[in-house]
């Protein structure tokens, strides 16, 4: 399996696409937050 980097890119659409199955809200504590907080701290790199 080859490993891809987490892009800002994709860390929006699998955030939207959470949000929009879950009306409009995503969970602290979900996968999809904690790629975003990464990809925050990392300045997107």
């Amino acid at each position: 399996m080859t490993k891809t980097k987490m892009t800002p890119k994709a860390v929006k659409r699998i955030h939207s696409a959470e949000a929009k199955k879950s009306g409009g809200q995503v969970s602290s504590d979900s996968f999809t937050a904690r790629a975003t907080r990464t990809i925050a701290k990392k300045g997107g790199k």
